[in-house]
């Protein structure tokens, strides 16, 4: 899952007494023959009752859980005790933007390459958390393929087709495209019933560059690129262009969040984990629906690893857990949980999972449509060493324009470039 994260500073500069209680891998010994695992993850992983059902499978095992309210709580206590050689957990759940500095310091984690592990995850999701003499340094928990999630009372207000099928033959069905998800926001927006199409231009613009493989880094060199990329620059151009169909929010701010009670936009651009959130802020709103289309067939926006740190005092057990959490079964009762869809292929493949309908969504059947938008993945991003600054940074710089309106486009783009300049 992905959720928003503020830029933080260099690992040697995070203060060691930024380590939130509780977090460090368990020194308790072996006494009667039982032990105690620390796990850490944020915001909302579906483990609760895994855990204790874990529990109950190994009684010689009790399980703490430190459950970081953020990703951005996560990854700063995360730094800190990386860089202060002790702190983590036994097991730590890390969001995938986190995996390029995983692999930059391979020692500091276990390898979990394993036979009873080969196969689970398709070769796209596993890429990212390997090293390039073949580590595998995390256990995939959840991917984030994207739906349409569209308000179908304001879709006919607007005078469009309301059925989740009419509305994926409305956005180019299997082959949709960019220009087709525009061309469907100027019909809404000529309406002029009031609310925008879509509700923020840089989670646009986000999600179509996560569809290409090369845009920030050279992977040959690691190299900052993006400010030279020409798919970018249009990418840019484009959601910067059609300003006229944005809400001019930004996710997770407050008034995003009030704005789904209040009709300010039509259509979202969802990861599985998003239909969550729209449930929550949408309480009581009635008319949320799932289309099973997508600008370009698929993208993968978010999910999430457990790793195991060399701190760990208990690395075998540690693993147990985490190969135990990503096994199919576990996954499927996450999914159930929370809407994290697995990442796990055979669990994608359940018969179970197909059925999956959520009736908030006009009993929408969510895990078909999520498995369908899953197989339409072919690419992610490559992800070097400065992604996360990189896309913070290109996001900033869509929210200057959109949300801000403090720049022009040109003067925000050129901003964005300069401040490459830094992290180089």
């Amino acid at each position: 899952m992905r959720f928003p994260r503020r830029s933080l500073a260099v690992l040697a500069a995070v203060a060691l007494t930024a380590l939130a209680a509780g977090c460090g891998s368990s020194d308790e010994g072996s006494t009667d023959g039982k032990i105690t695992l620390n796990i850490s993850t944020f915001s909302e992983w579906g483990y609760g009752d895994l855990l204790k059902e874990y529990q109950k499978l190994h009684p010689e095992i009790t399980i703490k859980h430190n459950r970081f309210a953020t990703s951005d709580e996560a990854k700063e206590q995360f730094q800190t005790a990386l860089g202060a050689g002790s702190g983590l957990a036994d097991v730590v759940g890390v969001d995938n933007s986190w995996m390029p500095q995983i692999r930059k310091y391979p020692d500091n984690f276990v390898d979990l390459s394993s036979p009873k592990v080969e196969g689970r995850w398709k070769d796209w999701t596993t890429k990212l958390a390997t090293t390039d003499d073949g580590k595998l340094l995390g256990y995939a928990t959840d991917i984030g393929p994207q739906t349409i999630a569209y308000r179908a009372d304001l879709f006919k207000a607007a005078g469009l087709p309301t059925d989740r099928k009419a509305v994926a033959e409305l956005f180019g069905g299997d082959d949709a495209t960019w220009d087709d998800f525009f061309a469907v926001g100027e019909k809404f927006m000529a309406a002029k019933t009031g609310p925008a199409f879509y509700d923020a231009s840089a989670s646009v613009a986000t999600s179509w560059a996560d569809q290409y493989e090369v845009l920030w880094e050279d992977p040959k060199t690691d190299d900052i690129i993006a400010g030279e990329n020409k798919d970018l620059r249009n990418i840019y151009d484009t959601v910067t262009s059609h300003e006229d169909l944005s809400a001019h929010l930004a996710r997770f701010s407050e008034d995003w969040v009030s704005a789904f009670q209040k009709d300010k936009f039509a259509v979202m651009l969802a990861p599985s984990w998003m239909l969550g959130v729209i449930k929550g802020n949408a309480a009581g709103v009635k008319g949320w629906d799932v289309a099973d289309v997508y600008p370009n067939g698929g993208v993968n926006s978010g999910g999430s690893y457990l790793t195991v740190p060399t701190q760990s005092k208990h690395p075998k057990e540690a693993q147990a857990l985490a190969e135990w959490l990503t096994a199919p079964e576990q996954q499927l009762k996450a999914f159930k949980a929370t809407g994290n869809f697995p990442s796990q292929v055979e669990a994608q493949k359940s018969p179970e999972l197909q059925k999956v309908t959520d009736p908030f969504f006009n009993d929408a059947p969510v895990g078909k449509f999520l498995t369908a938008r899953a197989s339409a993945i072919k690419t992610i991003p490559y992800k070097g060493e400065n992604y996360f600054a990189i896309t913070a940074a290109f996001n900033d710089a869509i929210n200057r324009v959109s949300v801000d309106k403090t720049h022009s486009a040109k003067e925000s783009w050129d901003m964005f470039v300069d401040g490459l300049d830094a992290l180089k």
